[in-house]
């Protein structure tokens, strides 16, 4: 289980400790806690809604990770985000970037809303947060050893080989409920939109659907024998 830590560096030493499982759902990410996938997103279908009013206290998308990544190569985290209650603030909401050099454990936090004090998120109003990798972009490395805010060009000299076991999106201030969409990790980009299925290849909807490997599909019936078949009958458009 990753350990996600609140750092409440602005208000004190209180921390809530979340705990999330590894990313493998299709789409590489996993919803937890009071999460859930909601309609309509931003100028899409659908966006993801993450809260901390639920049962659980907490919610949000735990993305899958390539093996191998370390933090030197982690250069984008953005997303676009609302919040239909509450504002940001706390340290909520927030990219948390589980790290190690096999010694040392420890997330870095990339948190959303205009700095430096990262409150007064306006209600109601999709906002695009920027790279929050970027080299100038003030982060939290305290876990690490590092400072509460400090670059993140100088987060990556420092603990650039360290490898990068879990990225998450964290909802779990105070009576918060956010939605984002169009989520970025590195070359990524997450829309939240479900998996097509069978069904999908209804109603000419086989047309604009392709296998695994991007090849097209000749008719309706090659559409469905691919998803029948696991992915193992490829198109034969």
């Amino acid at each position: 289980m990753n350990k996600l830590l609140l750092s409440l560096g602005l208000v004190g030493a209180l921390a809530l400790t979340v705990a999330i499982g590894a990313a493998s759902a299709a789409g590489g990410f996993t919803l937890f806690g009071d999460a859930q996938i909601v309609s309509p997103g931003n100028a899409s279908a659908h966006a993801a809604q993450a809260t901390s009013t639920g049962s659980q206290g907490f919610g949000g998308v735990d993305f899958s990770v390539p093996s191998g990544l370390t933090v030197s190569q982690l250069s984008n985290l953005a997303t676009d985000y609302q919040f239909t209650a509450g504002s940001c603030g706390l340290g909520s909401p927030r990219f948390s970037v589980e790290v190690t050099n096999g010694t040392t454990t420890g997330n870095i936090f990339f948190y959303l809303g205009p700095p430096p004090n990262y409150t007064g998120c306006p209600p109601n109003v999709w906002t695009n947060s920027g790279n929050l990798a970027s080299p100038a972009n003030l982060v939290d490395a305290t876990q690490l050893g590092g400072a509460f805010y400090e670059p993140y060009a100088l987060v990556q000299a420092t603990y650039g080989s360290y490898t990068v076991l879990d990225i998450a999106f964290v909802v779990d201030g105070p009576g918060q409920t956010a939605q984002f969409d169009n989520t970025q990790v590195n070359d990524t980009t997450y829309t939240y939109e479900p998996a097509p299925t069978a069904n999908d290849c209804k109603n000419g909807g086989w047309q604009s659907l392709s296998d695994a490997n991007g090849k097209a599909f000749k008719n309706q019936g090659d559409c469905v024998s691919f998803f029948a078949s696991g992915g193992k009958n490829g198109g034969a458009g």
